[in-house]
């Protein structure tokens, strides 16, 4: 175990006996670090169900383009804890990150506290010890009552697409989940929306309202879409027209384009000429991610191997619609290799692939000390496979599926329905942090 790995496991046992959503734990700790919230340079705060992480990643791809030094929060890491802590454009190395863990496990004194609250405290201190120009902050759950939401004057926020998922902390409605992602809404920040819902965009624009915000709209005052295999983004200012992003899937269009309406709209200066370079150069793994390697090489030559960490209806929309776009440029069968946490909507997800993929094969997803929720069993999992129409079957690894999936030639083969998953994947295949 790695000392890393010791002082997580002593976080960890901090965790109160029952989850609840409050900011007094994690305000107590910041009053005792001095309040590093308050020193933060510029943050733009990110919400919402899906597209959080991509729409980072292009932001975060531009600014770097454009030479600025960004800090990035996000969660969950894939294969490494300190991929959650990125420091003016590279992840946190051990030293610095273990030293403040320390320290800051030090000053909590055994005081109940949650994992993601302790950790965000940890964020916040390790953006003030290097200097940067921005802050891009990722909501963990929700939004109002969400550990990140105690910065006080964030420069923007941004709300992504409002899908439904954690359900038993959020609410079972768009409306109500909505209004917790309107949370993170301040007076005197500005605020870009991405396409909503009819009902999740009353709520936003409502609270928007309330706060004297007049947010900046997709399909209202920007938009982006690809024409010719060119990139276009437009707004109030004209047209952009640019390389497609490197991410793939339709809907990574509409990410870039949030990203770029909220650093136009924020004021950062941000030329076409760094958004051109953002669109060619953002990275973000396990999204419709392509995956070379030792798993692909597993496979008959003329398969391809891909890896997708989305794990709701929503993100196996988008995932189902990236796939049938893939098949009518090359027709390949297409098998799922599917492992998906007991508390997400397996039947929900699977409806997305029906007529779409073949054969499903079900494994079990990696056990985490970060995650309280145990994975749905494999077995039943290839069950309601089935009852979809599914041809399924069930294994105990990825890499068993794979071997079932190498007896054919020239299949599309998607490991998918678990960030959780696809980290696990990800260090199998010995693919580097990006």
């Amino acid at each position: 175990m790695t000392r890393t790995e010791e002082i997580t496991q002593r976080l960890l046992a901090l965790h109160p006996k029952k989850m609840d959503l409050s900011l007094e734990r994690l305000n107590r700790l910041l009053a005792q670090l001095d309040h590093p919230e308050n020193q933060l340079p510029p943050v733009i705060h990110v919400a919402g169900t899906n597209g959080k992480g991509s729409t980072i990643a292009f932001m975060r791809a531009m600014l770097e383009a454009a030479g600025k030094r960004v800090h990035v929060y996000a969660s969950p890491h894939l294969t490494h804890f300190n991929e959650r802590f990125r420091l003016a454009g590279t992840f946190v190395d051990d030293k610095r990150l273990n030293e403040t863990l320390e320290r800051i496990e030090k000053i909590n004194a055994g005081q109940t506290i949650t994992f993601f609250e302790i950790t965000t405290a940890v964020a916040f201190d390790l953006f003030c010890q290097v200097e940067a120009d921005y802050v891009l902050l990722e909501t963990g759950l929700g939004g109002r009552l969400d550990s990140t939401n105690v910065v006080p004057n964030p420069l923007g926020c941004v709300i992504t697409p409002i899908s439904i998922d954690h359900v038993q902390f959020l609410g079972n409605t768009i409306e109500k989940i909505a209004f917790e992602k309107a949370g993170i809404l301040k007076s005197g920040a500005k605020a870009v929306f991405s396409r909503q819902t009819h009902d999740a965009m009353d709520v936003l624009e409502k609270r928007a309202a309330e706060l004297g915000i007049t947010p900046f709209i997709c399909g209202q005052e920007f938009d982006g879409y690809p024409e010719r295999d060119r990139f276009v983004y437009q707004d109030l200012d004209g047209l952009e027209d640019l390389p497609p992003p490197r991410l793939k899937g339709i809907h990574q269009f509409e990410n870039a384009s949030t990203a770029i309406a909220a650093l136009k709209h924020f004021g950062t200066g941000i030329s076409s000429e760094a958004i051109a370079k953002g669109m060619e150069t953002v990275t973000w793994p396990a999204r419709m991610q392509p995956l070379p390697g030792l798993l692909q090489d597993m496979l008959i030559k003329g398969s391809d191997l891909w890896l997708d960490g989305g794990h709701n209806v929503a993100g196996a929309q988008v995932l189902a619609q990236a796939l049938g776009d893939l098949n009518d440029k090359q027709s390949k069968p297409l098998t799922l290799i599917l492992g998906m946490l007991g508390n997400k909507d397996v039947e929900g997800y699977l409806s997305c692939f029906e007529g779409l993929a073949k054969r499903v094969i079900t494994v079990p997803v990696p056990a985490d000390d970060l995650t309280t929720n145990a994975g749905t069993s494999p077995q039943d999992l290839a069950d309601l496979a089935i009852k979809h129409g599914f041809a399924a079957t069930h294994t105990q690894s990825v890499q068993e599926a794979l071997k079932l999936v190498a007896r054919d030639e020239g299949q599309r083969v998607v490991i998918c329905g678990s960030l959780y998953l696809a980290g696990d994947v990800l260090g199998q295949n010995k693919t580097p942090p990006q």
